[in-house]
């Protein structure tokens, strides 16, 4: 077994639903991180994902559900354990490793973490980016949450995968406040406001945090909408 397989056989025995490795070469010129020099002693990085529940994610509508919101927290302590613990894998091979963890704001003006979980995880094959900006996954489709791992290990990097997004309205037709553009990026976007009018959803995520039980930035809307991994329960309530 090589390295790459063996790393994600142990992502996955770990928890993780879904690991890829990136490529960081095409980062490592203009590519904001927090701090700027956070890529320097890194070449790869290893992505990996947690599915959400559909049943919790099956009940949003307009609004984000109490149920949602305390998933959401605890996926994402979920996905903090997992990549100190592949961290501590990789250390233990004889190479360097940082966690970048689920949801850890580094910029809380522009809302940005140290890297971006979705641009590292498109280039490591987890899924395409959509029109809402999430990584859609073939198998569970924006249902899941990502995390990082920055290594200098030498693993065979994986790939982007094909946009899969054509012309399906899903996610732009069930936003709330209509932030969602309807462009669709083959490569990636040059920036988020080429896909959302991105104050809007800054806004409304701001708002759903202060309803009663949530206490998070979160929506969901989109990502119950998708009609990627979507179940067929919720296919057919449609």
């Amino acid at each position: 077994m090589n390295s790459s397989n063996e790393l994600k056989v142990f992502c996955i025995s770990s928890g993780a639903d879904l690991a890829g490795v990136a490529d960081l070469a095409p980062f490592q010129q203009g590519w904001p991180t927090l701090p700027s020099d956070l890529l320097g002693p890194y070449t790869r990085a290893i992505s990996v994902a947690i599915r959400l529940d559909d049943s919790l994610m099956d009940a949003i509508t307009s609004l984000p559900t109490i149920d949602y919101a305390e998933h959401y927290r605890a996926v994402n302590a979920d996905l903090d354990r997992l990549v100190a613990e592949i961290t501590a894998w990789v250390i233990g091979k004889g190479y360097k490793a940082e966690a970048v963890p689920a949801s850890k704001i580094m910029d809380l003006e522009n809302l940005l973490g140290a890297v971006s979980h979705k641009a590292i995880a498109r280039m490591a094959g987890i899924g395409w980016q959509g029109k809402s900006l999430l990584i859609v996954s073939p198998e569970f489709g924006p249902r899941i949450r990502l995390a990082t791992v920055l290594t200098n290990m030498p693993l065979t990097p994986d790939g982007p995968i094909k946009n899969q997004c054509g012309r399906c309205t899903e996610c732009t037709d069930a936003c709330p406040v209509k932030a969602i553009r309807n462009v669709t990026a083959l490569d990636r976007y040059s920036n988020r406001d080429e896909a959302l009018f991105f104050g809007q959803c800054v806004d409304r995520t701001y708002e759903n945090s202060l309803l009663p039980g949530i206490n998070a930035r979160i929506c969901g809307v989109c990502v119950t909408a998708c009609p990627h991994g979507k179940t067929s329960a919720a296919v057919g309530r449609k």
